[in-house]
């Protein structure tokens, strides 16, 4: 935000910056904010200064504000084309055709739904499906077998991947149930490894948890207490080494 750039003066702007924002042209509405709010923009000082109401404000008041006002829209400016060479800069351009095959990415959900800061488990594709039309600049329409009618069929083109197998990530419809927010079910199978983790001043037991992602297994460190918390599942603990979760029916 290039209120930011203020430093410590920031109280001075922000209900400027605010106002300049909310009167500028924005390409993704295609018109100012309080134009979309009101029917047209709000007049500001630099209109005033320019009528003959000017006599009737002091001065004073207006040039500064009307000062203000410039420095905020230069430096929003600033910040629009910052922002844009940095998508350029990492924005990788991927199109496809009619009639072309491309892999949905599905997000894999685990069964513990209540562990806090667990990490993202390996993402996965299932397809390939048929796009049938563009949408938009970066949307695309794909041909959805029944099992996924739930599934809205218009996607963003950061979801898809061109159809160039890759065995290890991808998996059938029917292996696992995709979500209407394509999502995939995953459970943890057990725990084989736990170790301490020191942080500041506390101690914290971590533990080795093996998941099955869509049959595939995983590994990742989780925080005991929290999976301890979960009422989902209840351990097994063998003095504090390898414990494995309960539920014996998983397969």
């Amino acid at each position: 935000m290039c209120i930011l750039d203020f430093g410590g003066k920031w109280e001075k702007y922000v209900t400027l910056v605010e106002f300049s924002y909310n009167n500028s042209f924005q390409a993704s509405i295609g018109m100012a904010p309080f134009e979309a709010l009101y029917g047209r923009r709000c007049r500001t000082p630099l209109c005033w200064a320019e009528s003959e109401e000017r006599s009737s404000i002091r001065e004073s008041w207006i040039d500064k504000t009307t000062d203000r006002i410039k420095l905020i829209q230069e430096r929003m400016k600033t910040a629009q084309d910052r922002q844009a060479k940095y998508h350029d800069q990492k924005h990788r351009s991927v199109e496809f055709s009619v009639g072309d095959y491309v892999y949905l990415k599905v997000r894999p959900v685990r069964g513990v739904s209540r562990i806090k800061r667990m990490k993202k488990l390996s993402p996965r594709f299932v397809g390939p499906f048929e796009v049938l039309e563009r949408v938009g600049e970066v949307a695309y329409r794909l041909a959805l077998p029944e099992e996924m009618s739930g599934v809205h069929d218009v996607f963003h083109v950061s979801y898809l991947r061109r159809a160039v197998r890759d065995s290890s990530q991808i998996i059938s419809t029917e292996e696992a149930p995709i979500e209407t927010d394509l999502s995939i079910g995953v459970r943890p199978v057990k725990i084989v490894d736990s170790r301490i983790q020191k942080l500041r001043n506390r101690e914290i037991r971590m533990v080795k948890v093996l998941w099955m992602n869509c049959g595939r297994p995983e590994y990742t460190w989780e925080r005991e207490d929290e999976l301890k918390s979960n009422a989902d599942y209840s351990f097994l603990f063998v003095s504090g080494m390898v414990s494995i979760f309960e539920d014996e029916n998983f397969y």
